[in-house]
């Protein structure tokens, strides 16, 4: 179970990586340029805006631009990600689509959230694809 931990928080990461990359050399760029350009798919890419928001360097702009600044994302992003949490914590294993049905939250909300979560090492997978906390 220890090597799915490393590859939820790795993986995360590297996209928040590839997120930073982008607008670090590109500047602020729509949604759908940053998903082209840094190959990821909407779900890399909101949890890797989680993870950044949580490290406070992303912006968003208008509705879908983002780019490199302190965040404005946390009044978004935090409360769906305390929500995420305590589902877990009072379900102790619980998969997405149950997360989704808990929630009342949209797969982007949730991806966004468990980015935040996962930057903050809260968050671990299973081999049955089931969240718990750390």
């Amino acid at each position: 179970m220890r090597t799915l931990v490393k590859d939820l928080t790795t993986k995360f990461g590297e996209n928040a990586g590839k997120l930073w990359s982008v607008l670090n050399g590109r500047g602020c760029l729509g949604k759908d340029e940053i998903i082209q350009i840094a190959n990821l798919n909407e779900n890399d890419f909101n949890s890797a805006v989680g993870w950044l928001a949580r490290e406070n360097k992303i912006f968003r702009e208008n509705e879908d631009r983002f780019k490199l600044d302190n965040t404005n994302l946390v009044p978004e992003i935090g409360p769906n990600a305390g929500r995420i949490w305590k589902i877990i914590e009072i379900w102790n294993k619980v998969d997405f689509a149950s997360i989704k049905r808990l929630s009342d939250l949209d797969d982007n909300e949730i991806y966004l959230a468990l980015g935040w979560l996962a930057k903050e090492d809260k968050i671990f997978i299973d081999e049955k694809s089931r969240f718990s906390l750390k």
